[in-house]
């Protein structure tokens, strides 16, 4: 994999990882439109680490969140964080149960289909719309909530299904206040990426040959960056409900895809 293509799959995982556009369908068109050739092992590898960097990225941001939950975990009582726990362990569920018993027919849609890609764009542009028109509450995420929330990022395992956008626009669309929906999106997804990262280097589907070293590293730096600032960036614009925006951006580019698909089968 040459350098800079690393380093733009970097930027665009960084970026899409965080703002509601689905990284995984911006991957997918990526790797079409700079002409992929790696083999499947080292494209898996090269994932994971897009992956890694993306999760911590999210630490970074949400570091104080995080070891105020980690302290509150320690107290040994059913307290607000312990809760808060609670939730983001029931939020996996649906997509752990995807992960483990539908791993094979989920990596069948990642082959390159730009316009399968096109159509989740779409979805994840209607569910966009709708969010951003919804009022603003106080409201906290529930048990129940966090379930269902927990669903739509499952479904987001589809590229080209944001898995911000579906998991904030699920909650919000639930009544939950906007800047609590952001930040529960960002902290449910950190533990199933290390999870699917343990997972992917015990399989030993991974090969490390050590010939894109610097390719990888450089993905790396340029995913974590990207990331570092389109979270900080995405907390702004979701408090200031302009996800309509990325509807709009979202459609554009889902159509582009549709028609690409369909013009060059």
């Amino acid at each position: 994999m040459d350098t800079l293509d690393a380093i733009i799959l970097g930027i665009i995982q960084g970026l899409t990882e965080f703002l509601p556009v689905s990284s995984s369908g911006h991957l997918e068109l990526g790797k079409a439109i700079l002409g992929d050739n790696s083999v499947q092992e080292e494209s898996l590898l090269f994932t994971v680490v897009l992956h890694f960097a993306t999760a911590l990225s999210t630490i970074v941001v949400f570091r104080k969140d995080i070891w105020e939950i980690l302290s509150g975990l320690f107290q040994f009582k059913w307290n607000e964080e312990s809760q808060f726990s609670a939730k983001i362990i029931i939020s996996m569920l649906p997509a752990v149960f995807v992960g483990l018993f539908f791993e094979e027919q989920l990596e069948a849609f990642f082959g390159g289909n730009i316009r399968f890609v096109g159509f989740m764009l779409i979805i994840t542009a209607v569910l966009l719309y709708f969010a951003d028109k919804a009022k603003d509450t106080e409201k906290k995420v529930s048990f129940k909530n966090a379930f269902i929330v927990g669903i739509s990022q499952a479904i987001a395992m589809l590229p080209g299904i944001s898995r911000s956008g579906a998991t904030i626009s699920t909650s919000v669309l639930l009544g939950v206040d906007k800047s609590k929906a952001a930040r529960f999106s960002f902290l449910m997804v950190v533990p199933l990426i290390f999870g699917k990262i343990v997972k992917d280097l015990m399989s030993g589907d991974l090969t490390f040959d050590g010939e894109n070293n610097v390719a990888m590293g450089a993905g790396f730096i340029a995913a974590f960056v990207a990331g570092l600032a389109a979270c900080t960036w995405m907390i702004k614009l979701v408090r200031r409900s302009k996800l309509s925006y990325f509807a709009i951006y979202c459609l554009i580019v889902g159509l582009i895809a549709v028609i690409y698909g369909f013009t060059n089968p």
